[in-house]
């Protein structure tokens, strides 16, 4: 079963930017409510301090007057200073309104349920908010004397208080609206600077899986940090491809040319050989033969190697043995093509005995190519010097000649697979890379030296046996 994927601007909208709309959705209506609570709190106050004022002047009157403080009741309903934001309303011993600062004395069948509740609590005093008929809000608080019988009840209107908690709650449902948009613009423009850069890559990525390794991605000044880093590093990636597809072309080219020479010296005097019967000539033809078959399987041997190289296979017999005297056969096997090329090759052996555990097959294989590559390289009348040092558990092999030597440019790569500094010279651009791994799973190194038409000098360590 395929799992959907979602977009990054899919997966920031659900997890990011409604979660926040949901939590500022919140806090506008606890917002709300804790202004609500706020003013209504305030109104309630202010109508119960009038009320308690008026009550306590009713109750002064009544106990100096005794029964008669009808008066000052009217007194204060009439002079009620605050008439204009409420109204006052004195209440009889049968719960019935009869006078009021508005001038209008309420019905019989007016419902006050403040003075219910007041009637019924321990303190006297009742507390309502409710709608009028004509859909107008009220707040209405009554105070009952237990001296009188009767009470104040004050009434104000909330139309006024609920436009203000209205007013503030819309200014904070605009913040939040606010808050939301630049969320959204700087989101959007966010993840634009992400999925842009991607989506480049991957047109990128594809143009180059169909081969073209001239594409690169262009990262911009808006993109973030790990985008462009990103970027460069799919870029360096096109560059290694880039540089591997040419460094494959020129090898296929290189190993054709190479396998076409011998091949067609061994076809040409193989049909040489079939129509002469001169010996001297057969004799040399079988030696051109033998020499070029000789090229083709040792050509053939450095690709084996290096597909085990590349496929984690390449085993090694390993032993004890002594290194110098290994290096000593190499150095011999190749006097007599030193001097064939007019090169002197000539060895410094150590007194020390340096034994190795390593394959001496391998190690051989490493000391004839660099030692091939020396003279190949060298110079007519030039010098191929070969040296050993044992010093701290370590041995040190050096390889120098005053050849060619390589260029600044192409050091770096020289060990790369496929490489090769100087295409004049015949070679597949394997075998350094091979010696280098060779080396290498021996728990040494391979390091080399050189400078354009100076020469150059390998150098070779390998750790010692502890004895």
């Amino acid at each position: 079963m395929t799992l959907r994927r979602r977009s990054i601007a899919a997966r920031w909208f659900y997890n990011s930017f409604s979660i926040v709309a949901v939590l500022l959705i919140i806090l506008d209506i606890v917002t709300y409510f804790l202004i609500r609570n706020y003013y209504y709190g305030a109104v309630r106050q202010y109508i119960e301090t009038q009320a308690n004022i008026v009550a306590g002047v009713v109750e002064r009157s009544y106990e100096e007057s005794g029964s008669d403080y009808s008066d000052e009741i009217i007194n204060s309903v009439e002079q009620f200073e605050k008439k204009n934001y409420a109204e006052l309303m004195a209440i009889n011993r049968d719960g019935k309104v009869y006078l009021s600062s508005s001038g209008f004395t309420p019905s019989e069948t007016y419902n006050m349920p403040d003075y219910d509740e007041a009637a019924a609590s321990d303190d006297r005093s009742g507390y309502y908010v409710g709608s009028f008929s004509g859909g107008e809000k009220y707040m209405a608080y009554t105070v009952l004397n237990a001296l009188t019988g009767g009470g104040i009840r004050i009434v104000t209107s909330l139309d006024k208080t609920d436009t203000h908690i209205w007013g503030l709650t819309f200014g904070v449902l605009a913040i939040s609206a606010v808050i939301l948009f630049l969320l959204l613009v700087l989101g959007i423009y966010f993840i634009r600077s992400i999925v842009q850069p991607i989506h480049r890559v991957g047109v990128t990525a594809r143009k180059l899986a169909a081969g073209d390794f001239k594409v690169r991605i262009d990262s911009g000044n808006n993109t973030t940090e790990e985008i462009g880093e990103l970027c460069d590093i799919f870029n360096y990636m096109a560059d290694e491809l880039e540089h591997s597809e040419n460094i494959k072309n020129e090898f296929i080219s290189s190993v054709s040319h190479e396998l076409r020479t011998p091949l067609t010296a061994i076809k040409g005097w193989s049909e040489t050989l079939v129509d002469i019967d001169d010996a001297e000539t057969r004799k040399k033809g079988m030696q051109i033969i033998g020499k070029e078959t000789s090229r083709l399987s040792e050509m053939v041997e450095e690709l084996l190697d290096f597909s085990r190289i590349q496929n984690g296979h390449l085993s090694l017999q390993q032993a004890n043995l002594d290194v110098i005297a290994e290096l000593s056969d190499a150095v011999l096997m190749y006097e007599e093509r030193a001097k064939t090329e007019n090169i002197t090759l000539t060895m410094e052996e150590s007194e020390e005995i340096a034994v190795v555990y390593g394959d001496k097959n391998r190690l051989r294989q490493v000391f004839i190519n660099i030692i091939d590559n020396s003279i190949k390289y060298g110079r007519k009348g030039g010098h191929t010097f070969v040296s050993t040092e044992v010093s701290g558990g370590k041995i040190r092999i050096s390889v120098s000649d005053d050849g060619v030597g390589i260029a600044e440019a192409d050091l770096p790569r020289i060990k790369e697979k496929f490489y090769k500094a100087n295409n004049t010279v015949r070679g597949s651009g394997i075998g350094l890379a091979v010696a280098d791994e060779i080396i290498r799973v021996h728990g040494g190194s391979l390091d080399i030296n050189s400078s354009l038409g100076e020469g150059t000098e390998v150098i070779i360590t390998l750790p010692l046996v502890k004895t």
